[in-house]
């Protein structure tokens, strides 16, 4: 049985309060990304995007040449994301 918290209206497990904190910690940012041209650039620059610890999400679009991400702002920054992927050869500039 998994732990709950009690509150004034019942019970509310804990899963839910992480689920909800972690949400609101949140930050997405957009970047556009030089040097994609082939198929396989997209993996490598979400492989170097997501090495970056407080990552939790990287999404590549190839046609657009953006890489939107997400990440724990208390953990990473926009900057340390950014320098991951342009030292795999695909310079990031995060829009504004």
């Amino acid at each position: 049985m998994g732990l709950a918290v009690i509150y004034p209206g019942g019970y509310l497990p804990t899963a839910a309060l992480a689920a909800s904190a972690t949400a609101q910690d949140e930050q997405t940012t957009v970047f556009d990304i030089e040097n994609m041209t082939c198929a396989l650039c997209p993996v490598t620059v979400k492989t170097a995007m997501e090495a970056v610890t407080g990552v939790e999400a990287v999404d590549v679009n190839f046609d657009k040449k953006t890489a939107t991400v997400t990440f724990d702002p208390s953990v990473a920054n926009v900057e340390t994301i950014g320098i991951a992927s342009t030292n795999a050869g695909y310079p990031a500039k995060a829009r504004d």
